[in-house]
């Protein structure tokens, strides 16, 4: 069975100034990943892929010693800002995936179709190889729904860890590992953190 691993990235430092795509890790978020990597949940052999944004590139980049591909289409939600009322913004998006949860925002209905479409290629391409994916709660909570055939968990969603970790049978969708079993510590204090 190949193995689809979903990494959601590490603490970021968020700063309201700069938009959320440009945040770096948090300067404490090195630990918490650090106890992914040595968790034993990820595989040894893989090939691995990451958001272009830079708190899931140093994820990947802190998680493995092989070599990490950037994949533009890996992405989280695309959106200009990180408001104060985020969290109830990200769940109007669930609730309502074809209208944008706030101007400037791509709904989610095509952030799935970007993290499927994305996740079937590289799977199609990797030829009986584990494939790791470095991202985003939003958009990976997504591309988690549409292989299970389910809806959205937005309750997984509220509670994900920075890091935090979900593995797929890559091939039938099924969940082997479900969020949050190889993290506990990176657990959030509250729900929808950004």
């Amino acid at each position: 069975m190949r193995t689809l691993h979903l990494v959601r990235h590490g603490r970021p430092f968020v700063d309201a100034d700069v938009p959320a795509n440009r945040w770096p890790l948090h300067p404490d978020a090195a630990s918490a990943i650090a106890c992914l990597r040595a968790s034993g949940v990820l595989p040894e052999h893989a090939r691995w892929f990451s958001s272009p944004e830079p708190k899931a590139h140093r994820t990947a980049r802190l998680l493995t010693d092989s070599s990490v591909t950037v994949y533009d289409a890996l992405g989280e939600v695309t959106r200009p800002g990180c408001p104060d009322d985020f969290a109830v913004r990200a769940r109007r998006g669930f609730a309502e995936p074809d209208v944008p949860a706030a101007p400037g925002w791509e709904t989610y209905t095509a952030a799935r179709q970007r993290i499927v479409r994305a996740v079937r290629k590289l799977r199609d391409g990797l030829d009986g190889a584990d494939l790791v994916v470095v991202g985003h709660g939003t958009v990976l909570t997504l591309l988690v729904a549409e292989l299970t055939g389910a809806v959205p968990d937005v309750a997984a969603w509220e509670w994900l860890g920075f890091p935090d970790h979900c593995a797929l049978d890559a091939d039938a969708g099924g969940v082997v590992s479900p969020w949050g079993r190889s993290s506990p510590a990176a657990r959030p204090k509250g729900p929808a953190s950004r």
